[in-house]
């Protein structure tokens, strides 16, 4: 840190991260940003937002395949409806697919923990 008077000017790195924030990193950045400014700067300044959206992306990521293949159990959706019923086996799966995202959007992305 160099000083200037009383002032401390931050020595900024760039992060030397090479993993994709993704879409779930960024829309975690930008809601980071808008609610919890603090918390932003905070992983900013000390060089860890890039890694900590990376990684908050692959668990979203996983998270949602998970919770997709439980629904896809539950529900009964499968390669034989997939087979017999190509519309029905779309439908199912953008509905499974949608409710998964909401969870996890709702769990990590915009979530009091996340």
């Amino acid at each position: 840190m160099f000083t200037d008077g009383d002032y401390f000017i931050p020595d900024l790195k760039l992060p030397q991260e090479n993993r994709s924030i993704g879409k779930y990193g960024r829309m975690h950045r930008d809601y980071l940003q808008e609610h919890n400014p603090i918390r932003f700067d905070d992983l900013v300044l000390e060089g860890k937002l890039w890694t900590y959206l990376a990684d908050l992306n692959e668990q979203a990521q996983n998270r949602l395949q998970l919770i997709i293949m439980q629904m896809q159990e539950a529900e009964c959706v499968n390669d034989e409806l997939k087979e017999n019923n190509q519309m029905a086996w779309v439908q199912a799966m953008n509905s499974i697919h949608n409710r998964a995202e909401e969870i996890v959007l709702h769990e990590l992305v915009y979530g009091e923990d996340a």
